[in-house]
């Protein structure tokens, strides 16, 4: 025990090695599968070859903008003070930033390439059975999963070893601890950076390819979605991955660093007595999270079914619970390790026990928006229900329902959130609601490798039908298919509930570096950034989804040239031009992400260089607030009108009578579904990073707005003097008392 004692920090970076190490283990099996025949795998080829074009196009873009950050940064730390107040920073943020930048694109790519290589093969394996199927696509999953996870406390857990010995750090409270945090948040701001770009640029991408594939190959040609004569198709199944995959992978990569950073910068501010150093409540969240990388990879044993009739989403369910039921178990053992029986932070007293109960806090957070997004979202639960009765009465209704499907359900989940974060700070403060930001994150890997599980099945059902395999083959992909779009949903749901709380958790180390003790909105500036902040949620969803408007007209335009000049497609004797279609949501990705990045990063520099740190408080809450309900509401509106569209395909009872594919009521859900997808896919899972990266950025201008603001502020001192005249006559009686005011005003 005493050498794990002396030797804990070195074991973190080695439990995202065991994670990354299982990760190669399950990609090389998922290789070894049979991919099907010569057509299954030159349509896979399409799309692996439509993905990769994305990414490098994106990565060119990125490394211009990560090159020029960096060299701000570098410059940011050779500053050594400002008005002679020093500053804990150094040149070496800039290459902490990229390696954060390079590893989060690093874990889109994992996910990528697993997805690709999964999703022939799991259609294949449909071809057998249901069991074989779910198992070659949750193993895909599995992969990014583990990826992800693995990279992130690979790279926390190792930088922050070298960061201690690079700047000779001997205690916890010293002025190199300092600057070895400060620089260490340059590699959370790098993930998010390159996570934001990720998500936007990829939501876009997906959603003008499946808007144009939809409006022209369903509504106006009248084939099927992934018909392979419709040239939007491949565009279509690439988006799949660039965004709910190569996005979604990025994302949490960069909630995970986050919350794990945010709540080492409140852990170093706590003056403890340990057997590690005083290091255990930074060293903390690391180990959990790293603990939680195993816990997940023996929740994914628990992944399997019996035969055709078995229940998928109940397999996953069982497997979600079993990693945070082990998380939930193993954390009291941990916690009583390593922490002291009471620790103080902020003048806040709290016990080891109740830093245990707060990560409690954050597992059934997160599991609750879990549960709630699968109520508003899932085939035959009420809300999904609701819309699809709404269809019968044409497309207007059906939009309306969605609305206010979309809006309800951001009553519980904010109501648990308020609740979590009531009883988090309760418990143990604000490191109580940093620790159970990171006990929702610990189970990361096993959480995406169920969200990662749906494109591959979408894919997979989507090459069965290009392929024109037999009915039995495409049955199973859309059972499976069916269930991503619930844990899709759920996905959202749990990384908007993260976001939260580590925004919350990050706001906290901001207001602690910014040397301020209270946000007054009382006082005119902060709450005229309080409204700005609320605003800006909103001009950033504008964006994204006009952008997808944008781009789908165009691919609609192209779809329909193509109809209209290359004759013989309808026939099945002419291939269409797919190449042109994928090139088209390409650029207009990449074109179109820039705007709502720059608003995000730029913003937060701008209010707090020239209104100090208290009105950049005020911005933050807003935009935290206001980006928290618009990313529940878009999400789980757009999840429930995509499964509306979709129970169509079962057949729909309303009113007495069946309604199928094809359909009036049909019809309507597919303007619903084409309402819904730059929601769920592009504009709402974007609302989790645009409210970290805002606080991430904030947190890195922190020390320099604080000593503007200690400088720069203005103090009137007034100096009021009294004396007192005596005059008395040859007796000693006083003959006159005169009274002397002297007022100074002195400024400073």
């Amino acid at each position: 025990m005493e050498f794990l004692q002396n030797n804990l920090i070195y074991c973190i970076p080695a439990l995202g090695l065991v994670g990354i190490i299982v990760m190669m283990i399950k990609s090389a099996w998922v290789n070894k599968q049979d991919a099907g025949d010569q057509n299954m795998q030159e349509l896979a080829g399409y799309i692996a070859d439509g993905a990769m074009a994305f990414l490098k196009a994106e990565w060119r873009v990125l490394s211009i903008f990560a090159v020029f950050t960096a060299a701000l940064l570098a410059y940011s730390g050779t500053i050594t003070e400002i008005n002679g107040i020093p500053m804990h920073s150094s040149w070496i943020i800039s290459i902490s930033f990229l390696i954060g930048a390079v590893f989060s694109a690093t874990a889109g790519y994992i996910g990528m390439k697993s997805a690709t290589k999964a999703n022939v093969r799991t259609t294949q394996a449909a071809r057998t059975s249901l069991k074989q199927a779910l198992k070659v696509s949750f193993t895909g999953g599995t992969v990014m999963g583990l990826g992800v996870a693995g990279l992130a406390v690979l790279g926390l857990g190792g930088l922050f070893i070298i960061f201690l010995k690079h700047f000779n750090v001997v205690s916890v409270n010293s002025t190199e601890m300092k600057t070895a945090i400060e620089v260490l948040t340059g590699f959370s701001l790098g993930a998010e950076s390159i996570a934001l770009f990720a998500r936007v640029g990829g939501g876009i991408y997906t959603k003008a390819a499946d808007v144009g594939a939809d409006l022209v190959g369903k509504v106006e040609a009248g084939i099927p979605e992934d018909d392979v004569r419709n040239p939007a198709t491949i565009a279509d199944n690439v988006g799949d991955n660039v965004g709910d995959v190569a996005g979604m992978g990025a994302d949490l990569f960069g909630s995970y660093v986050a919350t794990i950073l945010a709540t080492m910068v409140l852990g170093q501010e706590i003056d403890v007595k340990d057997n590690f150093g005083g290091m255990s409540p930074i060293l903390l969240p690391m180990v959990i999270c790293g603990m939680g990388i195993i816990f997940s990879i023996i929740g994914t044993w628990f992944v399997t079914i019996k035969d055709e009739k078995s229940n998928v989403q109940n397999a996953l369910n069982l497997g979600n619970w079993s990693s945070i039921v082990i998380t939930a178990v193993a954390s009291f053992f941990i916690v009583k390790w390593m922490l002291p029986e009471t620790l103080k932070l902020r003048g806040y007293e709290f016990s080891s026990i109740n830093v245990f109960y707060a990560i409690m806090v954050g597992l059934v957070v997160g599991t609750i928006m879990s549960i709630v997004t699968e109520y508003f979202t899932a085939m035959g639960k009420g809300p999904v229900n609701s819309i699809i009765q709404q269809s019968s009465t044409g497309h207007a209704t059906n939009i309306i329902a969605g609305l206010a499907v979309g809006m309800k359900s951001t009553v519980i989940p904010i109501l648990v959130l308020a609740g979590g974060i009531m009883a988090s700070y309760h418990f143990a403060g604000l490191y109580g609601v940093a620790i159970a930001a990171a006990g929702m994150m610990a189970t990361t890997a096993m959480q995406l490798a169920i969200d990662a599980f749906g494109p591959i099945a979408d894919n997979a059902g989507g090459i069965a039908e290009m392929s024109q395999l037999p009915p039995e083959v495409r049955e199973r992909t859309d059972n499976l298919d069916a269930v991503g779009n619930t844990t899709a949903a759920t996905g959202k749901g749990f990384a908007i509930a993260s976001a939260a709380l580590t925004s919350l958790a990050l706001f906290a180390a901001f207001v602690g570096i910014a040397g301020i003790t209270a946000i007054d909105i009382y006082k005119a500036p902060v709450l005229a950034g309080l409204f700005v902040g609320g605003m800006i949620p909103f001009i950033f969803s504008a964006l994204c989804i006009q952008a997808v408007g944008k781009a789908a007209m165009d691919m609609v335009q192209e779809v329909r040239r193509q109809f209209r000049e290359i004759p013989g497609i309808m026939e099945y004797k002419a291939k269409p031009e797919y190449e042109k279609c994928v090139a088209i949501s390409t650029k207009a990705s990449i074109r179109e992400m820039m705007m709502p990045g720059a608003i995000a990063l730029i913003t937060p520099v701008i209010v707090g260089f020239t209104f100090g740190p208290e009105v950049l408080g005020g911005l933050l809450a807003g935009v935290t607030v206001t980006g928290v309900l618009m990313g529940i509401f878009q999400s789980n509106a757009g999840g429930a009108w995509d499964n509306a569209k979709k129970s169509f395909e079962q057949g729909v009872m309303i009113n007495g009578e069946m309604h199928y594919k094809k359909s009036e009521p049909h019809k309507a859900s597919v303007t619903g579904d084409t309402v819904g997808d730059p929601f769920k896919d592009t504009s709402g899972p974007s609302m989790n990073i645009l409210i970290k990266l805002m606080s991430i950025v904030s947190l890195v201008i922190a020390p320099y707005i604080a000593v503007k603001a200690i400088a720069g502020e203005h103090r009137t001192e007034v100096r009021k003097e009294i004396r007192i005249e005596q005059k008395t006559d040859g007796l000693g009686n006083t003959k006159t008392d005169t009274l002397i005011n002297t007022t100074d005003t002195l400024a400073h």
